[in-house]
């Protein structure tokens, strides 16, 4: 049966180089969990080029990568939804899946951290993308290297035997370390059952 693992556990872990968040703070332990901050870079969506997504065909450059330095700040307006990036990178081991949820303060201000892609699969490593929405009517202010999500670990029963990265996968994601738009496949194979 698999647990959440807790404080203790994730700071062994880490020392032990099993899981590996870098830049590393002792700080940003929680009881059940480690809280990420938010990075540097951005993916805003470019509306007007497309009329729909069609996930048959799906569309490229729908948005375009914005950077900020530290001393930025990014707006995110009512309703509107981009790609961010976690200050830190991971590297999740082939034991140990990941979940990225969001702060219940941030939550509790109208601002959303991922729409559906909360699950970080064994043998991951990068930095996190996340699916930013605000869902108030008053434009919300982000900073880099503010507390932005949480990430919390749980152990498999056993190592994947084809974890993230594999070959045999076609892992999209494996080591990216800006936010990254989407890499769907869609087309005649996406409508196969099984």
């Amino acid at each position: 049966m698999s647990a959440v693992l807790s404080d203790a556990t994730i700071r062994e872990l880490a020392a032990a180089g099993a899981i590996r968040i870098d830049p590393w703070d002792p700080s940003m332990v929680q009881p059940a969990s480690y809280d990420v901050r938010l990075g540097h870079s951005f993916r805003v969506f470019h509306n007007h080029r497309v009329t729909a997504i069609d996930l048959l065909n799906p569309p490229s450059n729908l948005t375009e990568q914005v950077v900020i330095s530290d001393d930025e700040s990014f707006v995110i307006h009512p309703g509107e939804f981009v790609l961010g990036r976690t200050l830190e990178t991971v590297e999740i081991p082939d034991d140990l899946v990941a979940r990225i949820e969001g702060k219940s303060s941030l939550g509790r201000l109208g601002l959303i951290v991922h729409a559906t892609a909360g699950f970080v699969d064994p043998g991951f490593r990068g930095s996190l993308t996340l699916e930013i929405t605000n869902l108030t009517r008053v434009p919300i202010t982000l900073y880099p290297n503010l507390p932005i999500a949480q990430l919390s670990f749980m152990r498999l029963d056993r190592a994947a035997e084809r974890p993230y990265g594999h070959p045999d996968l076609g892992s999209h994601y494996h080591g990216q370390l800006d936010a990254t738009e989407s890499r769907y496949e869609g087309g005649p194979a996406a409508t196969r059952q099984g």
